[in-house]
């Protein structure tokens, strides 16, 4: 078969020529070639495969003695079916059919390769999809008359099980309309039975009479159709494939080659088939159950005696955990049943449901505590996680109740209760064990063992731990209070069997499981909590070297922070023992030392926020602490601070002030020193500052109230006279001063070193931290107007997003709600309308400077989102500021919003439309502004209309969409009749963007929307629009990504 009849005939030059690059690019004769020539190269045979001429290509490539060349015959006949069908003279489809078919079975009796093969495979279903959904239908039976045709002219068993997996995989993962879905979908079906048939036939043989890969074949056929077939016909498939995991006698090993696939099999019906809710227990689960029960164990047996899973081994891992995912519902209802498992193949008498399921969960127990370490010594054990949470839910979710059982009767209701019972005494010895065994896992190997590790072993290994505390979670939901006294008691007896030169491994990782239960810890008093705090093991633990314990014994105290809100703490000088101090003191050991001094600055902040009323009495042990704060590392000092700010703020706001200038002063100084330097030691200065910033932005986040603060009041007079104090105590000359002398700080900063990106980020953090609502203010939060106008300076600096977001931050707390709530509707002072006044305009004509220059919108989309954000927060709040803007700077801002609206980056666009949607919204509905609606309207109104329409035609794209109908919506709900006059003229007009919109589906479009009656209507109009004007009306991938 030429095929010359229907493809081009190229001359042999032309073919040789193309081969030529072929082989330059995949074989050089000269070797290597460098990576540029092979995209160029590469770049020239995609721009020949794009060509109608390619089409000539592949019967003289498939019949090249060069793999590559044969490789790219069969790639470009795929490639051209798929995407350059409509180069095809249709009336010729059918003869190309047959020459495809014909080319397929030449490759296929000349020995070629399976990945040439199942190219031409692919390029079949390509042309089935073109065929088969043709009115009439070109391509009747095609799957069983593709497989007779190949079958018939040499094609053997293996190869049509390829051939046929390859035809499920391609039409389940094609982009199809519904109809054609459903079109394609039931050839499949109409095809079911010859290929379970086929698939049977196959697994069934004996190993003698099979091709080497016609199983492996089988089985892969049988995973792709597997979301295809019914129940009915995976049923009979299960006892073939559960005897093809035995070994072909008892005496032999499982063969791997055989166990792998099989099981893979197994895992996909479990995964992937109309079985995998967890239907089937009886041709399913309890089948593999018996077989885990009978041969199950060899497995897990030679495993543990080699040291190592094989690939057997490692594929029962596997297939264990597919079945506990799968049956994870059957698992824990029948976990106590006497009851035995339906009619199954086997000597009798067999094991009752509950055998056979403590054996599986001893099998996966197995493998969960496989010896050595993971990620080192072995890979399995991490499978087995997820198990163990999915089977905790479902025992919370078994019901018994009478008749459950078969086997139940008049006295069912007991044995109900008996067996619930028994349940949870069958659950808590597993978990228990389950405890045990992760403990030993998350143990970390000796130093000298553990420098022999790699990174990545050593990065994969804290990975597993973290895994297993999120299994520990599920296992304190079964055992408890008895989980704590598992650990507890392991620390205690360790540490009172240790020796001088034990290490710490074990009971390190015995505090990393207690830290890893911590949010599913009741917060209430505990005693297994009060030891672990207490003088019997965190006072045992070194206070010196040993990192790795110390370490998580810090997290583990930050962890559980908020459990000591529950320990009564006994007043400074009390001879009784106070958790708290016990656990702040060994905290506040480990500061100096850098290996620790990240997690115990943690440790304390967290130790401080959330008690902070308990260690307000022991303040002076803070003020201590302050004092030693020289051998703390500086970075962590930020965060000391914060904790001592926290306990500061459980104080009077009287008390607070010489405690806040002592700690905030000194750092305001250094702050102004930086400065001093800069000129000098500019780096040096830079670090300074940033370090400086950073801790009075702790020190104002400490400082910061929380729900269990001292000022948490329900009663408007107790909170009125609250807030009188705090405000007495703000206007105390030391607290005006550092105030003023912060402020000075921080425009010092922005004017000197604003544009370097550390600075800006470190100034936005204290910006944020350091302004609060009047109700939430400080002795140090300072006022929107100063902050705001330091953010204008800094942005005619250098404009930045950093800048911008901070000033939409910075506008609305310009007119804050009343501090005491009120039905007055709040407005803004006559001082914070004049900061407004002063920064908008020199805000805004830096902004439209920056993003009028070319490209600069493309270029900075976080800029332009952040800028429309803040010109929102404007329009919501100060929208008459807008209006008494010079006009020609009204104008430039709108002119870049409707710029804005045909950007391609989805976040920037949309900013733009919030903008806009707010702006006309607030004009529209202020009885203030009546003259500027009519200005809107006469000087931007058509010209939004304009830009949103052209958006929806197709300039911006199409996940915008929702967000300009909005807009849409708004213009035509609040402009009726200059909306229909506009809309009519912008959509009918000669220079309206080009778009596969007819002028029918514009009348439709413009007819719909004028006679729609809700906003619903309008919008399903205009995604109606949006789909047709960019040519998707007909696409599944059109229709399915709308969003409304």
């Amino acid at each position: 078969m030429s095929g010359t009849n229907v493809l081009p005939v190229l001359s042999l030059s032309d073919v040789e020529q193309a081969a030529q690059l072929i082989q330059q690019a995949y074989a050089p004769a000269s070797g290597q070639v460098s990576a540029e020539t092979q995209r160029r190269l590469q770049q020239e045979i995609l721009e020949i495969q794009r060509r109608p001429e390619a089409w000539g290509l592949v019967v003289p490539f498939l019949e090249h003695q060069d793999p590559n060349i044969e490789f790219f015959g069969a790639h470009t006949i795929q490639v051209k079916i798929a995407r350059d069908w409509d180069q095809f003279p249709q009336h010729r489809a059918v003869e190309l059919r047959d020459i495809v078919l014909g080319l397929t079975i030449r490759a296929i009796n000349a020995g070629r390769s399976k990945v040439i093969l199942r190219k031409l495979y692919v390029s079949l279903t390509s042309l089935a999809l073109k065929l088969v959904p043709s009115h009439p239908d070109q391509w009747p039976s095609w799957v069983l008359s593709s497989v007779t045709y190949l079958s018939e002219n040499g094609a053997i068993t293996e190869q049509i099980l390829d051939f046929l997996a390859i035809i499920a995989e391609e039409i389940e993962s094609a982009d199809l309309l519904q109809p054609t879905r459903l079109q394609m979908r039931q050839t499949l079906l109409d095809s079911i039975s010859a290929v379970v048939q086929g698939i049977t036939a196959s697994i069934a043989k004996p190993p003698h009479q099979r091709t080497p890969g016609e199983l492996n074949s089988a089985l892969k056929c049988l995973e792709a159709w597997m979301p295809t077939l019914p129940a009915s016909d995976l049923t009979p498939l299960m006892p073939i494939l559960i005897n093809l995991l035995a070994p072909q006698q008892p005496s032999l090993e499982f063969d791997e080659n055989v166990f792998v696939p099989a099981s893979d099999a197994l895992q996909a019906i479990m995964s992937e088939s109309t079985l995998s809710d967890g239907s089937g227990s009886k041709s399913l689960t309890e089948p593999l159950l018996l077989w885990m029960h009978t041969l199950g164990g060899r497995i897990v047996d030679a495993t543990l005696s080699t040291g190592f899973a094989d690939a057997v081994s490692h594929s029962f891992c596997k297939l264990l955990a597919g079945l506990g995912d799968h049956s994870t519902s059957y698992l824990a209802a029948h976990l106590a049943s006497t009851s035995q498992p339906g009619p199954l193949s086997g000597s009798p008498p067999l094991p009752t449901k509950s055998q056979l399921i403590q054996n599986y969960l001893r099998l996966l127990l197995a493998y969960t505590s496989l010896p050595g370490y993971y990620g080192v010594d072995e890979e399995e054990s991490e499978m087995t996680l997820g198990f163990w949470y999915l089977f905790q839910e479902a025992l919370w979710s078994v019901e018994y109740q009478f008749g459950f059982e078969e086997e139940e009767e008049d006295d069912g209701i007991d044995e109900s209760d008996q067996r619930e019972k028994n349940q949870w005494t069958i659950a808590r010895a597993v978990y228990g064990e389950l405890v045990r065994v992760l403990e030993r896992k998350v143990k970390w190997p000796s130093r000298e063992e553990l420098g022999g590790w790699t990174n990545d072993q050593k990065d994969k290994f804290q990975v597993y731990r973290r895994d297993v505390g999120d299994t520990l979670i599920n296992a304190y939901y079964i055992l408890r209070n008895d989980m704590l006294e598992f650990y507890i008691n392991g620390i205690l007896e360790r540490l009172n069997a240790r020796r001088e030169n034990d290490g710490w491994e074990e009971i390190e990782a015995t505090i990393h499981c207690i830290m890893s239960i911590q949010e599913a810890v009741p917060v209430e008093d505990n005693e297994h909590l009060r030891c672990l705090f207490g003088p019997d093991i965190l006072g045992r633990l070194p206070i010196t070297g040993r990192y790795r314990v110390r370490r998580t014994m810090l997290s583990l105290i930050g962890t559980y922070a908020s459990w000591f809100t529950t320990q009564r703490t006994p007043p400074p000088g009390s001879s009784q023992p106070s958790l708290l101090m016990t656990a702040v003191s060994y905290v506040a050991n480990a500061l100096p030392e850098p290996s620790l001094c990240l997690q115990a600055a943690n440790a304390l902040r967290d130790l401080c926020d959330a008690n902070r009323i308990a260690l307000a009495h022991h303040i002076v042990a803070f003020g201590e602490l302050h004092v030693g704060l020289t051998g703390i590392p500086d970075t962590e000092k930020a965060k000391v601070l914060q904790s001592i700010a926290s306990v500061i703020q459980a104080l009077s706001p009287e008390e607070e002030i010489p405690l806040i200038e002592t700690i905030a002063s000194p750092v305001v100084s250094k702050l102004v020193e930086a400065l001093q330097s800069s000129a000098r030691l500019p780096e040096e200065a830079r670090a300074l500052a940033i370090q400086q910033l950073q801790t009075l932005t702790g020190v104002a986040k400490g400082l910061t109230r929380t729900t269990d603060g001292l000022v948490s009041l329900d009663d408007s007079e107790e909170e009125r006279e609250a807030l009188e104090r705090m405000n007495r105590a703000r206007e105390d000359p030391r607290m005006v001063k550092l105030r003023e002398d912060l402020l000075n700080a921080i425009r010092g900063t922005v004017e000197i070193m604003s544009t370097d990106a550390s600075v800006s980020d470190a100034l936005s953090d204290l910006f944020k931290s350091i302004t609060s609502l009047p109700a939430d203010a400080t002795l140090i939060s300072l006022p929107p107007g100063p902050l705001l106008e330091f953010v204008c300076i800094a942005s005619q600096r250098q404009l930045t997003a950093v800048w911008l977001s901070l000033a939409s931050m910075l506008f609305p707390q310009l007119d804050p709600p009343p501090a005491i709530t009120t039905s007055l509707v709040s407005t803004p002072s006559p001082e914070n309308w004049v900061v407004a006044l002063n920064v908008l305009p020199a805000l805004l004509q830096v902004s439209l400077a920056f993003l009028s220059q070319p490209e600069a919108m493309e270029a900075n989309p976080d800029i332009v989102q952040a800028f429309f954000s803040c010109m929102e927060a404007v329009a919501r709040i100060f929208t008459k500021a807008l209006y008494q803007l010079p006009g020609v700077m009204l104008d430039a801002l709108i002119d870049c919003s409707r710029t804005a609206l045909s950007l391609q980056e989805r976040y920037s666009l949309v900013s733009s439309c919030t903008f806009l949607h707010t702006l006309v919204n607030r004009t529209t509905r202020s009885d203030d502004l009546e003259d500027a609606k009519s200005i809107l309207a006469q000087k931007h109104g058509r010209l939004i209309m304009q830009a949103l329409l052209s958006g929806l035609a197709g300039i911006a794209p199409r996940s915008a969409s929702p967000n300009l109908i909005d807009l849409l919506s708004m213009l035509l709900s609040r402009y009726p009749a200059e909306g229909r006059a506009w809309m009519s003229d912008i959509l009918f007009s000669d220079d309206f963007i080009a778009s596969k919109a007819s002028r029918e589906a514009k009348e439709k479009f413009f007819k719909s929307i004028y006679s729609s009656r809700t906003i619903k209507r309008t919008r399903e109009a205009a995604q109606e629009f949006v789909l047709v004007a960019r040519g998707l009306e007909n696409s599944s991938f059109g229709y399915s990504s709308v969003v409304v």
